[in-house]
């Protein structure tokens, strides 16, 4: 490996390529491999992005297509032929059947940027300035977002405070259960000092934060409250969404009602960026034209493969290779933690989404460089990264997918061998 070049003239900030120390030249579905040959099963996936896996091959022949045919790769926000082919598809495949009537708004083609906007769109709605935030969530790393994520390994570098967000327990965390109740009391007492937020912002399961778990009934709490209080209620689905869980939503069969719901990572099919929120139409009446803009929120590259990549959740057998997927993933996590009963190792996830929480983030860490060794690539999350993270892509092949859990196996052997 000569990484000379990266050392030298790459910036300190970078992260990744410290836990994964190669340099990758190809890639295909689930595997990458570098270019002395060694070939990796890819069980972070572009930390979520890759929901269809590396150079998906239906994708790749449109993206060809379209540049061939010089298609309008950058556009602003002017209307184009694969933009409305995909904001038409997306209707057809993901609003309609959920009797769902939100606006589009692409803007800055990050969940970051997904989030800001829709701070700001709530603020603007509700004239207030407070949102509510959670405990372990992850919004992203520019200032509004980074303002409503908790982790402090994040937060610290902001260079100025961070306000103007109330924080609460989310359900899996100390004092989750009864935070809602609690802050509802405050808010209906006239003398508690407290005033309504603009928004509640939350993740149905929080993936950087650890892969917590919320239950159907305390996201219908937080909905509730938000209602009653006059506030918006935000879903941020850009990691857990995109088919993640099982359906294109982590929260589909829930019965809840987003007025905002923030989507990034796999929306772009390939790896191509894009962001997209979908905003309630009384919501979104709120913007005025260029209000929140974006050089890069009109990706011609992002809308074909994005189009391509609604062919798959209108496969039900594809959504139910999901489930089935990710239930071997639970199935294999349970029976690894069950072998090990003295560490208290403990398995929660949903869908393809699934994790072992090791509690020791020095441990996680040994596992991830074990796995690596061995040609796994994972990555850890949570409280001090103690939480093994698995994502790879929903497209990837039952033999890999089960060499992928012997090779985890292997390395959580090998990092508890050197304890």
């Amino acid at each position: 490996m000569d990484a000379t070049v990266f050392e030298s003239h790459e910036s300190t900030i970078r992260g990744y390529c410290r836990n994964y120390p190669t340099v990758f030249a190809s890639a295909s579905n689930a595997r990458q491999v570098d270019e002395d040959g060694k070939s990796y099963l890819d069980f972070f996936a572009g930390a979520g992005v890759l929901n269809f896996g590396h150079n998906n091959p239906r994708m790749k022949d449109a993206l060809i297509a379209f540049l061939q045919a010089d298609g309008v790769a950058h556009s602003l926000d002017t209307y184009t032929t694969t933009k409305r082919d995909f904001i038409a598809r997306f209707q057809e495949v993901v609003l309609e059947p959920r009797g769902m009537d939100h606006k589009m708004q692409f803007m800055g083609p990050t969940g970051s940027n997904a989030v800001e906007a829709a701070m700001k769109l709530a603020r603007l709605a509700t004239g207030r300035r407070e949102i509510v935030a959670f405990s372990h969530g992850f919004h992203g790393m520019t200032l509004g977002s980074l303002a409503a994520t908790a982790n402090h390994a994040f937060r610290q570098w902001a260079g100025v405070p961070l306000e103007n967000i109330q924080r609460l327990p989310f359900e899996t965390a100390p004092g989750g259960e009864s935070a809602i109740a609690d802050y509802a009391a405050a808010l209906r007492d006239p003398s508690s000092g407290m005033r309504p937020p603009a928004a509640f912002l939350v993740e149905a399961v929080q993936a950087e934060g650890g892969v917590n778990v919320a239950s159907t009934e305390w996201l219908h709490e937080v909905q509730d409250l938000a209602h009653e209080v006059g506030a918006l209620f935000i879903i941020d689905d850009i990691q857990a969404g995109v088919g993640r869980t099982g359906g294109y939503f982590s929260f589909d069969g829930m019965g809840l009602d987003p007025d905002i719901i923030t989507l990034a990572k796999g929306l772009g099919g390939f790896g191509t960026p894009i962001a997209m929120n979908l905003n309630k139409p009384e919501v979104d009446a709120h913007w005025s034209p260029g209000a929140h803009t974006g050089t890069f929120r009109g990706q011609g590259l992002s809308f074909v493969a994005g189009t391509v990549a609604l062919d798959y959740f209108t496969d039900e057998a594809f959504l139910a290779e999901v489930l089935a997927k990710g239930q071997r993933m639970r199935d294999r996590l349970e029976s690894i933690a069950a072998k090990n009963p003295d560490r208290g190792w403990e398995v929660r996830g949903r869908g393809m989404m699934q994790a072992l929480d090791t509690h020791d983030g020095a441990f996680a860490k040994r596992v991830q460089q074990a796995a690596f060794e061995a040609g796994l690539l994972i990555g850890p999350c949570g409280s001090e990264g103690r939480v093994i993270k698995l994502i790879p892509p929903l497209t990837i092949p039952e033999d890999d997918l089960a060499a992928g859990l012997d090779l985890l196996e292997g390395a959580l052997t090998a990092a508890s061998d050197a304890d």
